[in-house]
């Protein structure tokens, strides 16, 4: 439709001589809807979560599609160092996961589908080494005078 009014001559024409339109405005992120709301402020974490985000390096292609959707910023790159590949997949800091699975959605409805969640005991039980805490304080970096 909008490449036959693109090659009319006279669009302009029967255009002023029809009803006014309707002007409506889009609003932004209005494709982003059914993904998840942006947070107003971001909370750091009060409790352990009861799911955890981990993601899958081998299906991650490390578009980082879900970096700017958490709302802790708890998600990375990995270092180059560890693969050696020019676009290294992304990783969670787990103790500062907050287990809102955002990430999760917007990888599955957006790219492919490589983070997933795991309930916390199941968490615990694969990766003993990692140490979930109910509280977060993030490091303060001081200002160089």
């Amino acid at each position: 439709m909008w490449l036959k009014n693109l090659f009319s001559k006279n669009n302009d024409t029967e255009n002023s001589s029809s009803k006014p339109k309707k002007k409506t405005k889009a609003k932004p992120y209005e494709h982003y809807r059914s993904i998840a709301e942006f947070p107003d402020e971001i909370v750091h974490k009060k409790r352990k979560p009861k799911v955890m985000a981990i993601v899958d390096e081998d299906n991650c292609t490390g578009c980082q599609v879900c970096v700017p959707f958490c709302p802790v910023d708890c998600i990375e790159s990995v270092p180059h160092e560890k693969y050696n590949i020019a676009i290294p997949p992304v990783q969670v800091r787990y103790n500062e996961c907050i287990g809102c699975s955002i990430c999760a959605r917007v990888c599955t409805k957006l790219t492919w589908d490589a983070i997933r969640m795991v309930p916390l005991d199941e968490f615990e039980e694969r990766f003993p080494e990692v140490e979930i805490t109910n509280t977060f304080a993030p490091e303060v970096q001081e200002a160089a005078d």
